[in-house]
């Protein structure tokens, strides 16, 4: 096991030890609440407007589901690292509005984020709750950051570079 995965498999077994649950996975049978008081609940055809409007997007989860997959043009702000009122201030004034999502109904990070948004002042708050498997599903375009795992040579070197 090299020191990555000692690293990983350290983090997974303290937070399992601390919590009872792998990761931040959201509990067993988790199912994100329909409305954040202060913001505006959206569908993904009503997301899918406001996107085509130029509306600024947050997507909230982690950086490995962001970079797997998301929706085009948006702005990442991991909820557990990244998340905060100045960071959000400097990708949206506060009567703009903005969409937050996460990873659908059975993520709480998007109505997390959603209310601490409207908490600190931001008038426009737009709830994805169906978040990136609502939008996938309904067939609109997304988006990856990875790297495909064939383009990286055996020891992480790129093809093309020494």
């Amino acid at each position: 096991m090299n020191r990555r995965q000692l690293l990983v498999f350290t983090f997974f077994l303290f937070t399992y030890a601390i919590t009872g649950q792998p990761g931040y996975a959201a509990k067993k049978g988790y199912i994100a609440p329909e409305q954040v008081p202060g913001a505006t609940l959206v569908t993904a055809a009503e997301a899918k407007a406001l996107h085509d409007a130029g509306v600024v997007f947050i997507d909230v989860r982690s950086p490995r589901l962001y970079n797997r997959r998301h929706i085009p043009g948006v702005v990442h702000l991991d909820l557990k690292d990244t998340f905060d009122e100045e960071s959000l201030a400097r990708v949206a004034k506060k009567d703009q509005p903005l969409v937050i999502y996460c990873s659908g109904i059975k993520c709480s990070r998007s109505s997390t984020a959603s209310a601490d948004a409207v908490s600190w002042g931001f008038k426009k708050v737009h709830y994805f709750r169906g978040g990136i498997v609502e939008w996938r599903d309904a067939g609109y375009p997304v988006e990856s950051s990875e790297v495909e795992a064939e383009q990286i040579k055996p020891g992480g070197v790129m093809p093309g570079s020494k």
